[in-house]
């Protein structure tokens, strides 16, 4: 033998036995080369005599050989083993990428023989998956097929799948099994199987695991059956019944859709009210009768019971005895003379009834066309009878006595002339009203400001103190009498109005308006119920009002009598929230009624107290308010910037909220504020920015959105939500920024805002978002109202009364577009009085005095003798 041995192979020889041809005990098997680990090759054979090793038809070089020589213990005969040993190196440098092989050559006295070839690969697993699992979205009972194709390697790579990092064993789990091509199949999609699945390819190499793809299996949610109708909401008359059905057949889960259509159904009742009966007046006695008794009688007729009503109680027969002059025949005629003299006395009390009723119309009339009032008619809640005036030069001058109640409460206030401006109400000369003369006058009262101090002082040492907020910034406060007023939160839309005649005359009322922020009050909500107003107390609570006050106040809702059930909500004294009225119902009270409006509400109440307007949605179609604004800080000195986007509740109180909170951070308005319609679909709001020059600008934020759950938006318990986009610009001289900034609810409509502005530049805040109302927090008497008092009640004795053509009160809402509520105006005392408190509140400071004016004019025209003036 050589170095490189030949491939010279003696024939066997002639005549030899086969048995005697070396055959293999071992052969040499496929190995793979792990990084650079050299891998070792064997052959054993008998009888043999040498071998060798040839790879690739190549002999391997001798020195290369490990040689073992035994006996076989059976047979007798010679065994040899031979190793070699392969690098990675030989297999890349000699072969590159062809395949390496090695086989052995045994020799013996008869011949040769070859082993089978050995192929040495070296082995790898590559990193990248051909096709890896996504996430998905799917619905219960639905079929997953989660893909997965391992990445390249020798040997090919074996696949499992792990969930949750547990793994998935087809064997105990017959829902699953994995495909020869190794996607992993789920049959019927369970709630168990939410789960994050990776799928996991090793061989001898390494293990490499491809990113999870996260399954959310969803539940749509689906109706339960409808309850039963529930009993009529009244027990006298028409009301309303309605029935229910939740989203709980299933209850949506995992982001599964929400049941379409309405969970309450609502229909009309009539229950028929129980009749009690009554007695008919008595019959006249009988005449007396041979045993000196006579009788009289009844009849349960006036009404006779019906619908379930009592019985009258009491005989229907009453007997007495006959004294003895009526035992006696009495003259013919006797009963015909009493009678008629009965009868004439009756006739003249009648007339001087209405002789008394007559003058007193005609004194009252008078009065009210007297060309000056006296001062005192107004202000005598006000002034002690001490220094009361006196015009006795006038005869014409209307005046009232003092109330002596009043005699130990005075106020130090003034009285100056209210001069007659553009905004004077001006009525022409018609048949409604008689005109006041050329030397009319109005009144005017100061506003009886107190101390703030003074009045938290004293409001200190009340029970209720407790749930008011501290500090006099969402707080006015001011002193009233029978004249009446008003308190306004400046810059909030929030406002009481009481009118002339609440407050009883002799009374003088210390009274409050507050704001409350969320965080001060806890009013709990149930369900998809959502707080649609703010939350505001007028006090103090008990007062005694003879007429109802007007509390003003925004909201953020969309309202539809089919999308929304609305509810104004009252805390009592025990400090828990109850329904006092529901929207668009009959009003189980006169205590409360509320008229709302697109942007606010007037309720009417006859009980001071703290007060919430709550909305509950009756399908995905309802829809809330948001007022969409942009703050950025009005100097950058880093190359870090910041733009908060904040979602508001539309209502101004919210809004001067983070004004006053933006004023301190620093921060300037971007942009006019966007209005967008938040539904009831419980879906999240996104909010992303795009457009923005990567030039000079990078965004800071990981995600490609940001996001505010649902539910946060919806209750509207959390008032300042926002989120923040940090940007950085590349360099210190980029002063110029120009964006968009999208927001939007997921499967719903958004709104875009396209923001281009100097940061460089000094910005002044942006006032006018919310402009500064003008005048006092407290305005006390006349002039807290548009319309002059002796008008106003001019207005009131000429509408109140019906008219025989329509031309009264009810025409007078009509023109005002208030003819929706007249069943409510028709429950009080003064109906014109209602609707013109109700202009007040509406119209205040800026109402169109001329407009009214216009509609009490036509009013007055429809019938030209209802109100000419009677000559008295």
């Amino acid at each position: 033998t050589g170095a490189q041995q030949s491939a010279t192979v003696a024939n066997p020889a002639s005549g030899a036995s086969p048995d005697l041809l070396p055959h293999f005990q071992l052969e040499p098997d496929d190995v793979y080369i792990v990084k650079n680990k050299a891998v070792s090759l064997a052959c054993r054979a008998t009888p043999a005599t040498q071998i060798y090793f040839k790879c690739n038809g190549e002999w391997v070089h001798q020195g290369d050989h490990v040689t073992q020589h035994s006996t076989d213990r059976s047979t007798g005969l010679p065994v040899m083993e031979v190793r070699i040993e392969v690098t990675r190196q030989q297999v890349e440098k000699i072969f590159g990428l062809e395949e390496y092989w090695c086989q052995c050559v045994a020799w013996s006295s008869s011949g040769t023989t070859k082993s089978q070839k050995a192929f040495v690969r070296i082995a790898y697993l590559r990193k990248n998956f051909e096709q890896e699992p996504t996430a998905r979205e799917v619905s219960i009972e639905q079929g997953i097929v989660l893909p997965c194709r391992p990445p390249e390697g020798i040997p090919p790579a074996e696949v499992e799948w792990l969930r949750n990092e547990e793994l998935v064993d087809p064997a105990l789990d017959a829902n699953v099994y994995v495909t020869p091509e190794h996607s992993l199949v789920l049959r019927q999609a369970r709630l168990a199987d939410t789960a994050n699945y990776t799928c996991v390819a090793k061989n001898i190499v390494a293990r490499r695991r491809s990113a999870s793809a996260a399954i959310t299996v969803y539940v749509n949610g689906g109706w339960s059956t409808w309850t039963q109708w529930s009993g009529c909401s009244t027990s006298c008359g028409r009301g309303w019944q309605k029935r229910s059905r939740t989203c709980t057949n299933p209850t949506p889960l995992n982001g599964g859709a929400f049941c379409e259509g309405q969970n309450v159904q609502k229909t009309a009742c009539t229950t028929l009210c129980p009749v009690d009966g009554a007695w008919s007046e008595w019959s006249k006695w009988s005449e007396c009768g041979a045993e000196c008794t006579h009788w009289r009688s009844r009849e349960c007729s006036e009404p006779a019971p019906r619908n379930g009503g009592r019985d009258c109680h009491g005989p229907e027969l009453d007997t007495r005895n006959c004294t003895s002059e009526l035992c006696t025949h009495a003259a013919p005629g006797a009963e015909d003379v009493a009678l008629y003299v009965g009868l004439v006395a009756v006739a003249v009390c009648l007339v001087l009834l209405l002789l008394v009723g007559v003058l007193v119309y005609c004194r009252k009339k008078g009065g009210l066309d007297a060309d000056v009032a006296d001062s005192s008619i107004l202000t005598a809640g006000f002034q002690p009878v001490s220094i009361k005036p006196s015009k006795a030069d006038n005869p014409s001058l209307l005046t009232i006595q003092p109330d002596l109640s009043t005699t130990t409460m005075t106020y130090q206030g003034s009285l100056c002339p209210r001069q007659d401006g553009p905004a004077k109400l001006q009525l022409p000369n018609g048949h409604l009203l008689s005109p006041l003369g050329a030397g009319r006058h109005t009144l005017h009262h100061s506003s009886p400001a107190a101390e703030g101090a003074d009045f938290v002082a004293r409001l200190s040492t009340q029970s209720y103190f407790r749930s008011l907020p501290r500090g006099t910034n969402n707080m006015a406060y001011g002193t009233f009498n029978f004249l009446g007023g008003r308190l306004m939160i400046p810059n909030t839309g929030i406002s009481l109005l009481i009118p002339p005649d609440a407050i009883p005359r002799g009374k003088i009322y210390e009274v409050y308006l507050t704001l409350h922020k969320q965080e001060e009050v806890r009013l709990p909500l149930a369900g998809c119920q959502t707080l649609l107003s703010p939350i505001v107390s007028c006090g103090p609570p008990g007062v005694l009002l003879t007429r109802p006050a007007i509390l003003a106040m925004g909201h953020c809702v969309e309202a539809s009598a089919e999308n929304w059930s609305i509810r104004l909500k009252k805390q009592s004294c025990e400090g828990t929230w109850e329904d006092v009225l529901q929207l668009g119902a009959e009003p189980c009270t006169e205590l409360y009624y509320c008229q709302l409006e697109a942007q606010a509400c007037y309720v009417f109440t006859e009980q001071l107290g703290r007060f919430a307007l709550v909305g509950e949605s009756l399908s995905m179609a309802a829809s809330k308010r948001l007022k969409l604004v942009l703050f950025a800080p009005a100097a950058c000195p880093s190359l870090e910037y910041n733009i908060r986007v904040y979602c508001l509740s539309d209502t101004q109180d919210v809004l001067k909220e983070v004004i006053q909170l933006e004023k301190q951070l620093g921060g300037q308005l971007i942009g006019a504020p966007r209005v967008l319609h938040f539904k009831d679909s419980y879906h999240n709001l996104r909010l992303s920015i795009h457009d923005m020059p990567s030039s000079l600008w990078k965004s800071k934020l990981l995600a490609s959105y940001q996001e505010i759950p649902f539910y946060h938006i919806w209750s509207g318990l959390q008032p300042f939500l926002h989120c923040t986009f940090t940007l950085e610009r590349l360099s210190t001289s980029t002063c110029e920024l120009a964006c968009k900034i999208w927001v939007w609810q997921v499967e719903g409509d958004g709104q875009s805002f396209t923001v281009n502005f100097n940061i460089a530049k000094d910005t002044r805040f942006s006032d006018w978002l919310v402009p500064d109302e003008v005048g006092t927090p407290a305005l006390v008497g006349p002039s807290a109202f548009k319309i002059p008092f002796l008008i106003r009640q001019k207005i009131i004795s000429s509408l109140d009364p019906p008219g025989t053509r329509g031309a009264d009160w009810r025409t007078l809402a009509q023109k005002l577009n208030l003819d929706s509520h007249l069943s409510f105006f028709a429950s009080k005392a003064s109906p014109t009085a209602m609707i013109l408190n109700l202009w007040e509140a509406r119209h205040f400071p800026n109402g169109n005095l001329s407009q009214l004016a216009a509609a009490v004019a036509e009013v007055g025209k429809q019938d030209g003798a209802l109100f000419s003036e009677a000559e008295c």
